[in-house]
């Protein structure tokens, strides 16, 4: 006995039914041709992945529900083919009146619904807010079991397949496959977690586990793809590459009782790689799902705005892209320099600004308001706003989207300004800790994943010390701790939800401690009027950060 399953891992746009519902009938017809029996969709693929409060909408789940039934009608003909298709869906009428939606996945078959199985553990941990929209399923639905192939799948979604119970009922119920269809966001290290929790299923249950995962940019969310398959003693059989569009096929093959599993194996990237591919298909689809024609950035010469610049045209293409040089007084010339060099590199468009006259115009027409004090961070603040009221202006006359350049360092601290270089439509490092800017910023100059042939970042603009160019001689760490020792504290305070006290017990110096997280504190007003961005760590400022603005307390 063989059974053919092809995974289709796809990038949807969420809300986009009719998109969405040809780019799975396509997947179907191909996976038929090639001879599968059984097609996997991801978590919610038919609606993307999170549709958040669209799921509130009575006219968008009625919506969702003719779309399973067109997809159903589409495959009718494919006779020997089994979709497993991820979708809300409305259940009936309660006595209160309350109409539940499930995170469900149906089991399409000749034209008809077979079976469809409700997501039992719904996460409202970290980024996800799966209660606010989901209903669990009564107690005691039965697991959703099917025979294709000559083969029992038991199928779950996601979260499910994290905890015992669910895959243990599968195998009562008589499974000998596990199927687990997923919309897991990535995060740095999520893929090998992914991996070693299936793992534990695999072994707890002793049956082999096909893992279909979504690929693709959500507003701050990527999915990685990467879909796998494990074998029943926990071997890898499979495995997709990552943060691409596949149709993957697995050969299951059963003599006597048992049952292997055959596939390609991706090798796995990285950390530099896997962060770059995240970051890149961030930007893409960003730009591309929200139909914006380009991106254009403010170029400094400096290390932050030529990492996003890289990330962009590797992203976009050079011919989407656009360079603003808006020197200042106080810009340095090895820094229009470096800026000029970086822009003929990677063949994007580069226009020069000067600031200094409308520089002088503000500050000439706030001089009798400010008579009698002295020159301070108003006046730097202004040259950066400036810039973000050029870049905006730029944007709304021809429509490209304004890529912001602030890392996840100068987020934490408030080292950044609100309306200037805030100002945009995408932060895209904005979950990247400067540290790790420059750790990508060497891995870029040393790789050609898209074979470009560029070399693209200038070292010099690697190696000199990171300055706002704001007042004279100015260096970032004029007002912040080195950045190594303020990228641990955030790491740990931050990210990892450490204590204040265990962090000066482990020897980081108690006044860069309290600095850091005051800091952390104070700026939240600041965060909470910044643009989305990519979430690439465990812990973003984003959904997974919700802390009150108006806050007194501290430990």
């Amino acid at each position: 006995m063989t059974l053919s399953i092809c995974t289709a891992q796809l990038n949807f746009v969420v809300g986009d039914l009719p998109g969405n519902t040809h780019q799975i009938i396509a997947a179907a017809h191909e996976a038929h041709a090639a001879g599968a029996q059984l097609l996997l969709t991801p978590e919610l693929a038919l609606c993307g992945y999170a549709a958040e409060d669209l799921f509130l909408r009575p006219a968008f789940l009625a919506a969702c529900d003719d779309a399973v039934k067109a997809v159903a009608a589409a495959c009718a003909g494919l006779n020997d083919l089994a979709v497993v298709l991820g979708h809300p869906q409305r259940g009936a009428a309660r006595a209160d009146g309350t109409v539940p939606c499930f995170n469900a996945a149906s089991v399409l078959r000749h034209g008809m619904v077979e079976q469809t199985y409700a997501k039992h553990a719904l996460p409202d941990y970290g980024v996800f807010d799966e209660t606010r929209y989901f209903t669990p399923p009564t107690p005691g639905q039965s697991p959703c079991v099917f025979e294709v192939g000559g083969v029992r799948v038991g199928l779950l979604i996601c979260e499910d397949a994290w905890l015992e119970a669910p895959a243990q009922a599968s195998a009562r119920a008589g499974a000998q496959l596990l199927a687990v269809i997923n919309a897991s966001p990535f995060h740095a290290g999520k893929a090998t977690e992914r991996e070693q929790t299936m793992r534990a299923r695999v072994q707890q249950t002793g049956l082999p586990l096909v893992y279909a995962h979504l690929v693709g940019g959500q507003d701050e969310l990527v999915f990685d793809g990467r879909s796998f398959a494990l074998n029943a003693d926990g071997s890898l059989a499979g495995r997709a590459p990552g943060f691409v569009e596949k149709l993957v096929f697995t050969q299951v093959t059963q003599a006597l009782s048992a049952i292997k599993i055959e596939a390609e194996i991706a090798p796995e990237a990285t950390p530099e790689a896997e962060l770059w591919e995240a970051l890149v298909l961030a930007v893409r689809d960003y730009v591309g799902k929200n139909g914006f024609p380009g991106a254009l950035l403010g170029l400094s010469g400096g290390m932050d705005s030529a990492l996003v610049l890289a990330i962009a045209v590797d992203a976009l293409g050079a011919n989407k892209v656009r360079a603003v040089m808006m020197p200042s007084p106080y810009t340095a010339d090895i820094s229009g320099i470096d800026a000029r060099d970086m822009a003929a590199r990677m063949h994007v468009r580069c226009d020069e600004i000067a600031i200094a006259p409308t520089f002088e115009a503000f500050k000439s027409a706030l001089a009798p308001d400010f008579a009698g004090r002295a020159e301070d961070t108003t006046e730097e603040n202004l040259q950066a706003r400036i810039r973000g009221t050029l870049l905006m202006a730029l944007s709304n006359k021809f429509g490209s989207v304004v890529l912001t350049t602030g890392n996840k360092s100068e987020l934490a601290t408030g080292y950044c300004t609100l309306y200037g270089d805030m100002a945009g439509g995408f932060a895209v490092i904005k979950d990247v800790l400067k540290t790790t800017v420059y750790a990508l910023a060497r891995w870029r100059n040393a790789h050609d994943p898209y074979g470009t042939g560029l070399n693209p970042i200038p070292e010099r603009i690697i190696t000199r010390p990171p300055s706002a160019e704001l007042r004279p001689d100015q260096t970032d760490q004029d007002s912040l701790p080195a950045y190594e020792v303020l990228d641990a504290i955030v790491v740990r305070y931050m990210e990892n939800n450490e204590s204040i006290a265990s962090l000066i017990a482990d020897g980081f110096a108690a006044a860069d401690v309290e600095r850091v997280t005051r800091l952390i504190q104070i700026n939240e007003y600041k965060r909470r009027q910044a643009p989305l961005g990519p979430r690439l760590t465990r812990r973003s400022f984003g959904k997974d950060w919700r802390y009150p603005v108006t806050n007194r307390f501290r430990a």
